[in-house]
């Protein structure tokens, strides 16, 4: 399964824990502090995982939401971490 990331957009469908946050971390040490990430997933354990990543790594969670098909996540990164 191929990983999409399009203006800041992350298309995580279909990916188990870990991997939506491990790429999660990796898409975001590409932006730029103030930047946003949108992120979609279907992983259940998600909607744990991004939050939880958020706080340990000084990212605003914006915005969090269950979707039709899973759930998606806005996201600021706010920190060089």
């Amino acid at each position: 399964m191929d990983t999409k990331v399009t203006r800041n957009l992350l298309d995580l469908m279909g990916l188990k824990c870990p991997l939506p946050v491990l790429k999660t971390k990796k898409a975001l040490s590409k932006l730029s502090p103030g930047e946003e990430l949108t992120i979609l997933t279907t992983d259940p354990m998600a909607e744990i995982d991004i939050p939880h990543f958020c706080q340990e790594h000084g990212h605003t969670l914006i915005e969090a939401a269950r979707t039709e098909t899973g759930h998606q996540f806005r996201l600021q990164k706010v920190s060089a971490k």
